[in-house]
């Protein structure tokens, strides 16, 4: 598993972990997202699915 798709316990980040991350992108819902911070967004939405269908359960 990713280390990205864990948390410092080892234990897969929760939906609610991941939706904080992507809330905390916009500054402001007017303010457009830069290149990077795209990347960001569709690697965090790509992660909340697995989650979400529990590909990213614990071992």
């Amino acid at each position: 598993m990713s280390p990205d798709l864990v948390t410092s316990s080892g234990l897969p980040r929760s939906a609610a972990e991941i939706n904080a991350q992507i809330r905390a992108l916009w500054s402001h819902p007017q303010v457009p997202l830069s290149r990077e911070q795209r990347a960001e967004y569709e690697r965090l939405c790509a992660e909340l699915a697995r989650v979400q269908r529990g590909g990213a359960a614990a071992a």
